[in-house]
This record gives structure tokens, C-alpha cells and sequence, in this order.
């Protein structure tokens, strides 16, 4: 039966940048999946390619493109990345350069999954009656429509199953499901159908497992943390994907970490709402239908999976300003370092309230205290060596925020003793970007792929 190996190299933009590599040069691979993409991640791009019409994508991806590229070509691994981002035209010309400089053009087909921006089709959209409701509150979109910075429909695995038709060896992707990176070359490479949903099922629990990198691998891992081998090296997750939709998860030889059913239930249950229905564009997978089967060392069966048609919908991932923010922080020192934050914090929201500033929230956590647990921590040891005070203010109001960023440092001399950590200096005044989930029926739009 024929197999294939997926890997997964990165779980969000910013992963390991070894663990791409480590994975190209420490044993078998077909395709190696990058996943860059998180829903703050495209309202940063937009505003990236808003400055340079030549930027808006994953900028890391082109160096280590540069640096795997060669080996990938004599090894015939294809890369699929949704390093795009809102521009992944100039991703894709980005490639071809690396490729250009490396003497590998004429090896290289580079393909493009784009058409998921739909920023400058919202007015046309509302005025059809498309409102793009939020999924959690209901609320249409005209509510935060001139607030929005971002819109993007997540396709799905089809459209790099276009691309890898058209003989595409490197994809970039725009918005694409994290699942789509790892089911989209099964699909191609097993010929399975648009309603096979069964298999599809199989091979979005398989991008699921993966899409977080090493998480399903040890890292992260609450399960006898302790004894996950050699977290130093340690080895991102591999698919073995098989026609008939069954698979194992496991990871090269040789590598750190750890591969056993408890690290991938882990990982099974992560951003998982309805477990019956976990809804992606290729379908719907039903994840109590999975069953797992130690095979061997750091190796993991899943089969059994079942699957339910896909929606006539595509997800929204919308970002829209939502106002200002700002946290500033101090540590204070034994003896009574709790005390003595705990009384900064009072003299900051005293001064804060006599100016009249206005704040949709101001909150305080004492790091070292209560800032994991909050209220549950109850009352630390009066000996404790050191606690950080760090309050945060948001608002409306730039200048309020910006007031607020004046009253943190001037504690050193006119507050509690024995403080540091100031020589960061005023807090940052930063914009607060908010997520806005909708639904937009499939027949609004068409994925657009083409290969350079």
C-alpha cells in the first residue's frame, strides 16, 4: 500500500527555525507543511503590505527556503506553507528569486493559493445582505465596519490540490485552514474525492495532530513532563499517510521527544469544541470516532475515523481596532515584596482615578502571586524573595493610555522600597487588534491558484 510522510515544520510564525531543517536532513519526507499563520498575524501583514506593496507576507520563510531549498529539490520534497500571509503573490516571486539565486529555476514550480482577501469586498458584500455576522454574539458586521483592518476566508485543502496538479513543488498559500497544509497533498496523492468523506475526516485529524509542530511530539506536554527525552533536539511530527486513510504520527530517529498516545490526545483535544463535529471547508470530522494503537516506539496508529459532509460556508477570520493598551511593570524585593506591590498598585489607581482618566479595564496581577492562578493562589509565603508588579489599562482613548504609560517609573523614588526592573523605561502604547468570526457562503467566491 502506497505511503507518504507529511512533516510538519512550524506550529505558528516564530517556531523553531531548526525544526524545517532537522526535518529535511534527518530522514525520509514527501512534503514538508509550515503553518505560519494566526488570526493577528494577518491584520500585522495587512498593515505591513498597507506601507509596502511588496510585503504582507512571512518574511522568515524565504531564508529558510534559501537554506532547505537544495536539498528539498534532490530529495523531492514539496513545500506547502500558508506563508503568504495577504500577499502571497509577492511570496511566491520572493521564491523564485531564492530558486533563481540557488540555479534551480528550471526545478522549481512555484504555486499560489490566493483570492481568500476579501477586505475590499465587504461594502459589496453588506449591501447584498452578506453581513457577516459574528459567530459568538451575533452582532452584523456593520457594527465594526469602519473599524476593520482584515478579512480573510480560511480555503481549505482543494485548492493546494489544484496547485500540486498543476505540477507546483513549492505552494504558498494566503489564508488556508491549518489542516488544509497536510490534508491537501493526501488528497492529491490518494485521488480521494470532494465527498469521500471518511478519508477526508482521517486526513483532517491528521493535520490536526501535526499543525501545532512539536506539541504533539512532548513539547508542551503536561504527561511526565519530566521525562520527555532530550527537549533539546527535540523532533516535529511526521504523518505516514496511507490510501485507505489510516496513518501513524511518529518523528524521525534519533530525535528528542516523544511520540505515545497520551502526547497526541494532548494534542487531540486542543482548540477542540464539539469533539462530534470539528468543522473545517473539506468536511466535518467526528473526533469520537478516532481510535489510537501504540506501534512501537514514538509510533501512533490512528484509524476508525468517520466524517460528515462540509458546510455550505466558509470561515471569516476578520481584525478590527479595538482601542489602546498598556502594561507596565516593576519588581519589588524582600522583605514584604507582596506588601509593598500590593501598595503600588493602590497609590497608581489612586493617582490614575484623581486625574479622571477613563478605562475600560484596569487590571493588576502579581507575578510571582497570583498571575496564573488569580484568586485560587491565596496568600504567598511573607518571606517571599521577590514579586513582580504588572498592571495593564485599555481604553478608547489614546491619550489616556498614553497618561497612564507616565505613572509606573516615578514609583522608583515616590512609592515602596526596594524596586527594580524599570530600566526598560515608559510602557508602549499599543493598538489592541480584536478577532471577528463569520461565515460567508461558498458560492461567494473561488479560490484562485495558478503555478509560476
Amino acid at each position: 500500500m502506497k505511503n507518504i510522510r507529511i512533516g510538519c515544520g512550524q506550529g505558528f510564525w516564530g517556531d523553531w527555525p531548526e525544526a524545517p531543517v532537522r526535518l529535511v536532513e534527518g530522514g525520509p519526507l514527501d512534503y514538508l507543511a509550515l503553518d505560519y499563520l494566526a488570526e493577528i498575524t494577518m491584520s500585522i501583514l495587512q498593515k505591513q503590505k498597507s506601507r509596502d506593496p511588496r510585503q504582507g507576507y512571512a518574511k522568515d520563510f524565504i531564508p529558510l527556503v534559501e537554506g532547505i531549498l537544495p536539498r528539498c529539490v534532490e530529495k523531492n520534497i514539496r513545500i506547502i506553507a500558508n506563508a503568504g500571509g495577504v500577499n502571497p503573490h509577492a511570496c511566491a516571486e520572493a521564491v523564485r528569486g531564492v530558486a533563481g539565486k540557488l540555479g534551480l529555476s528550471s526545478r522549481i514550480k512555484v504555486g499560489i493559493v490566493a483570492g481568500d482577501d476579501i477586505s475590499g469586498r465587504l461594502d459589496d458584500f453588506l449591501s447584498r445582505g452578506v453581513n457577516l455576522e459574528n459567530m459568538e454574539t451575533g452582532e452584523p458586521l456593520h457594527a465594526i465596519r469602519e473599524k476593520v483592518q482584515s478579512a480573510n476566508v480560511y480555503f481549505g485543502a482543494w485548492p493546494i490540490v489544484e496547485a500540486l496538479k498543476k505540477g507546483a513543488n513549492v505552494i504558498v498559500t494566503g489564508r488556508c485552514t491549518d489542516t488544509g497544509l497536510s490534508l491537501g497533498p493526501m488528497a492529491f496523492e490518494f485521488g480521494w474525492g470532494e465527498q469521500d468523506w471518511d478519508r477526508l475526516a482521517a486526513g483532517t485529524v491528521a493535520g490536526h495532530t501535526v499543525e501545532c509542530g512539536a506539541q504533539a511530539t512532548g513539547g508542551n506536554s503536561l504527561v511526565d513532563w519530566k521525562k520527555v527525552p532530550d527537549l533539546a533536539k527535540i523532533g516535529y511530527p511526521i504523518i505516514e499517510a496511507q490510501q485507505d486513510g489510516t496513518f501513524v504520527i511518529t518523528k524521525h530517529k534519533g530525535t528528542g521527544g516523544r511520540v505515545d498516545v497520551r502526547t497526541v490526545k494532548e494534542q487531540l483535544v486542543y482548540e477542540m469544541g464539539d469533539p462530534c463535529s470539528y468543522i473545517t471547508p473539506d468536511c466535518i470530522a467526528d473526533f469520537t470516532t478516532i481510535q489510537l494503537q501504540p506501534e512501537g516506539k514514538d509510533r501512533v496508529r490512528f484509524s476508525g475515523i468517520r466524517g460528515r459532509p462540509a458546510t455550505p460556508f466558509y470561515k471569516v477570520s476578520i481584525s478590527y481596532s479595538s482601542g489602546w493598551k498598556a502594561v507596565g511593570t516593576l519588581v519589588y524585593a524582600w522583605p514584604e515584596a507582596y506588601q509593598k506591590a500590593k501598595v503600588a498598585d493602590g497609590v497608581v489607581r489612586r493617582r490614575l482615578k484623581s486625574m479622571g482618566l477613563k478605562f475600560e479595564e484596569v487590571l493588576t496581577e502579581f507575578v510571582g502571586v497570583d498571575a496564573c492562578h488569580g484568586p485560587l493562589s491565596g496568600e504567598p509565603p511573607r518571606d517571599i524573595a521577590e514579586v513582580q508588579f504588572r498592571i495593564g489599562v485599555r481604553s478608547q482613548d489614546k491619550d489616556d493610555v498614553e497618561r497612564f504609560t507616565r505613572e509606573i517609573v516615578p514609583l522608583v523614588l515616590n512609592g515602596p522600597p526596594t524596586v527594580t526592573g524599570f530600566a526598560g523605561g515608559r510602557p508602549k502604547v499599543e493598538e489592541i487588534i480584536a478577532y471577528w468570526p463569520g461565515l460567508i457562503p461558498k458560492t461567494e467566491l473561488v479560490p484562485a491558484v495558478e503555478v509560476l
